[in-house]
């Protein structure tokens, strides 16, 4: 009795420590590493790009630089397909996604938010010939979003955008075609060739299609209104709260003393950190 006694006593005492190992398994792989690996894209300036000199930079770049210094380790970066950052599931390939990702219901159910660092109106972008002065003016016109991204669904009224405090997103525009890209760069390579020639408009976070045009793309934006105003965040595989919490606690220090403030500005030229 005394021996099935002692070996359920080490049976238990194995099982919590693994259920421990298991409940940390991101953070404890990070800390003892030194290192993370962070999922973003490659072809999304300002947010994230590769430079002249083939090196990652951008807005996401310095904020995931700014979480592994913070966290006192190194940082590196893979660039998987949208689909594949959004999608979870990610078997420890990666440790976050920094990659200016909208909370959806959708991703709410394969990801972790670990918190929101910025947000982002999304406008209505058109060549600089356009004529268009209203939403109403692009009733029926063929519009350009990137596909498996929020314009998409926000253009097919699919919408659920999952932060609390948002009013519900209005859906004015009635329009004819919907062309996807599978870059963000793609639509307004179309866009610029002309108003109508291929796109009458695109829709895109209002940083993306400014940069569009600080780099002589022949566009602008409609002054009117945006098409909806999203949040975004740092996102993580669904496995480690305590490593969903521990780079929650940097986000919510570095909104706090107002790094995301100066990182927004740097990259967008305003703070877009306010709630």
């Amino acid at each position: 009795m005394k021996k099935f006694i002692t070996s359920l006593a080490l049976g238990a005492a194995a099982l919590a420590m693994t259920t421990v190992a298991h409940a940390g398994a991101t953070l404890d792989r990070v800390m003892e590493k030194k290192a993370m690996v962070v999922a973003t894209n490659s072809g999304w300036p300002p947010q994230s790009y590769l430079d002249d000199n083939n090196e990652m930079v951008g807005f996401d770049i310095d904020v995931s630089k700014e979480i592994a210094r913070r966290l006192g380790v190194e940082v590196s970066f893979e660039t998987p397909d949208w689909a594949t950052l959004t999608g979870g599931r990610w078997q420890g390939r990666y440790d976050l996604g920094v990659g200016s990702v909208t909370p959806t219901k959708a991703r709410a159910q394969v990801i972790d938010f670990v918190g929101i660092y910025y947000f982002s109106p999304y406008v209505y972008v058109l060549h600089k010939d356009s004529t268009a002065k209203s939403v109403e003016d692009l009733k029926g016109k063929v519009i350009g979003v990137e596909t498996a991204t929020t314009s998409e669904d926000f253009i097919n009224r699919k919408l659920e955008i999952d932060a609390p405090g948002l009013p519900p997103v209005e859906y004015k525009l009635e329009q004819g075609e919907v062309r996807t890209f599978a870059d963000s760069m793609l639509p307004f390579d179309d866009l610029r060739l002309g108003d109508g020639v291929r796109l009458d408009a695109v829709i895109a976070p209002e940083q993306t299609g400014l940069n569009a045009i600080k780099n002589g793309y022949p566009l602008r934006i409609l002054e009117s209104e945006y098409a909806f105003r999203e949040p975004l965040v740092v996102i993580a595989e669904k496995v480690d709260p305590e490593w969903t919490a521990k780079v929650g606690g940097v986000i919510e220090d570095m909104k706090k003393d107002g790094t995301l403030a100066t990182l927004t500005t740097k990259w967008y030229g305003k703070d877009y950190s306010a709630n």
